[in-house]
């Protein structure tokens, strides 16, 4: 079975949290925003990260 997400895309997601962890970790366009708080939110940027670099990542669920 083929991979849902690329390996280096979860290397991005990892770096992601990583940065949370320290606490660098902005959400928001460009970082203006506050500092992230939850890991799912880090995960999330990691993904949003990982696809505009173009890296095998399954496109956004829909919100209803």
């Amino acid at each position: 079975m083929a991979r849902k997400y690329s390996r280096s895309a979860s290397k991005d997601v990892s770096s992601a949290v990583r940065r949370k962890k320290k606490g660098t970790l902005k959400s928001g366009p460009g970082g203006k925003g506050g500092k992230v708080k939850s890991r799912a939110q880090a995960i999330a940027i990691g993904l949003s990260e990982a696809r505009k670099k173009g890296k095998k990542v399954p496109k956004r669920k829909k919100r209803q």
